[in-house]
């Protein structure tokens, strides 16, 4: 297994962490507390949508990162 692939195996995983997580967003403001006891996973509503927004930033950041290199070509096929 060459870098390269484990590179795309990288790029599918945040690009389907970043669909998955902003699903979990909700358009109101509820977040997680929309789907119901989840919110309990965390100390409160505001720290849940934080840490998803950070996540999802930062799975974001990854992503588009990957993709430039992966599309750029700079690590070779």
């Amino acid at each position: 297994m060459t870098i390269v692939n484990l590179l795309h195996i990288l790029w599918v995983v945040s690009a389907v962490g970043i669909i998955v997580l902003v699903l979990l967003h909700s358009p109101k403001g509820d977040g997680l507390a929309g789907i119901g006891g989840q919110a309990q996973l965390f100390s409160s509503t505001k720290s849940a949508e934080t840490s998803l927004n950070r996540i999802t930033w930062t799975l974001t950041v990854i992503f588009m990162g990957l993709t430039l290199i992966l599309s750029a070509g700079w690590l070779g096929k």
